[in-house]
């Protein structure tokens, strides 16, 4: 295993690039710290897949390097850097049992047939493979078989990081959260250093310590999940992490004060007076309040049985707000509480950060 640091890594598939938007990456610096477990989110396109293949080899960047400890790797293919890598779509061996597509990068690497079996065995009991071992993989569904590619990818325990891009997908809907479980189990067991690409929340929040968040191939926060969802740094991880998203709405600021349409609404810090260059507030939808009163109108109700999600207009803007299932609620005229502490500003998309 090894730390990860790329330096100044960037990458564009244009020959000569000239402004950020010819990047599929932006240029980054980042330590992976060794034995960490993150995962990289994003939607289609975003960068995640590039960033996944430079740490691997298959891309070598346009520019900056990439180490793994103090080694510079930035020009060494796959093979010279000791990673395992699990794809979106099953790749293993058809006329091989089980056991054999499991035994195989062992016996590549030399190993003694009783450290393979021993290894072999814990592997397949982690994922549920010790009753199919002797089937040829052939004759497998192609969720047994992404789970067969899983087991490759974590049977050697000589690696520097296991990266997984998007390795699920194939996977039935009600294993998904079994194998995210175990995948987590054999991190806090063995101490891999893990990246793991994902489209979805619910897959990168329940399995890494640290989610790396990308968007427009640049990188707009790294944090831990209570981190993204409490302060998220950018308007676009507040949109993406939760579900309903962030409420966002152009404001002006002042003090401790936001305005949104001559509405006045109370902050938690004072941010002096801001420009006019797109302010917005934000707040989630857990800490919007209903109370008395007329300043917004409930427009739909959607019961989701443990909550409610109201649809909220309030000074010509769309909102929504959870409401707690035993709360009644109808559509009509509403007051509105914005929870002043957890009522966040940002400008040009960035979060600013005010003074308690």
């Amino acid at each position: 295993m090894a730390e990860i640091h790329l330096q100044a890594t960037a990458h564009s598939y244009i020959a000569n690039p000239k402004e950020p938007a010819d990047y599929a990456l932006k240029s980054l610096d980042h330590v992976w710290e060794d034995g960490g477990a993150y995962a990289l989110l994003g939607p289609s396109g975003c960068g995640k897949t590039t960033l996944l293949n430079i740490i691997s080899g298959l891309l070598t960047p346009s520019e900056g390097r990439v180490l793994f400890g103090d080694t510079d790797v930035t020009h060494r293919d796959t093979a010279d850097r000791n990673i395992a890598q699990v794809f979106q779509f099953p790749v293993i061996y058809d006329t091989m049992t089980v056991r054999q597509n499991l035994e195989f990068p062992l016996r590549n690497r030399g190993m003694t047939a009783a450290d393979i079996k021993a290894r072999v065995d814990e592997i397949a009991e982690m994922l549920d493979l010790t009753d199919r071992l002797d089937d040829r993989a052939a004759n497998l569904s192609a969720d047994a078989k992404q789970i067969i590619s899983l087991g490759r990818g974590l049977v050697r325990s000589d690696v520097n990081a296991i990266l997984f891009d998007e390795p699920l997908t194939v996977i039935d809907p009600h294993k998904k959260w079994q194998l995210r479980s175990k995948l987590k189990a054999l991190h806090r067991q063995f101490g891999f250093t893990m990246v793991y690409v994902t489209h979805d929340q619910t897959e990168a929040l329940t399995f890494a310590d640290k989610v790396v968040v990308m968007f427009g191939g640049e990188v707009v926060q790294i944090g831990t999940p209570e981190e993204l969802f409490e302060r998220p740094a950018h308007t676009f991880v507040g949109y993406f992490i939760g579900s309903p998203g962030m409420n966002f709405l152009p404001a002006s600021v002042d003090g401790t004060t936001a305005t949104v349409s001559g509405q006045q609404i109370s902050l938690g810090a004072h941010y002096g007076a801001l420009g006019n260059d797109q302010v917005e507030i934000g707040i989630r939808p857990e800490f919007l309040k209903l109370s008395e009163g007329d300043s917004a109108t409930i427009q739909s109700i959607e019961d989701l049985g443990r909550h409610k999600i109201a649809k909220i207009s309030f000074q010509g803007h769309s909102l929504s707000a959870l409401v707690p299932e035993h709360q009644s609620i109808t559509p009509g005229p509403s007051g509105l509480i914005f929870e002043p502490e957890r009522t966040l500003v940002y400008q040009n998309s960035h979060l600013v950060t005010g003074v308690k």
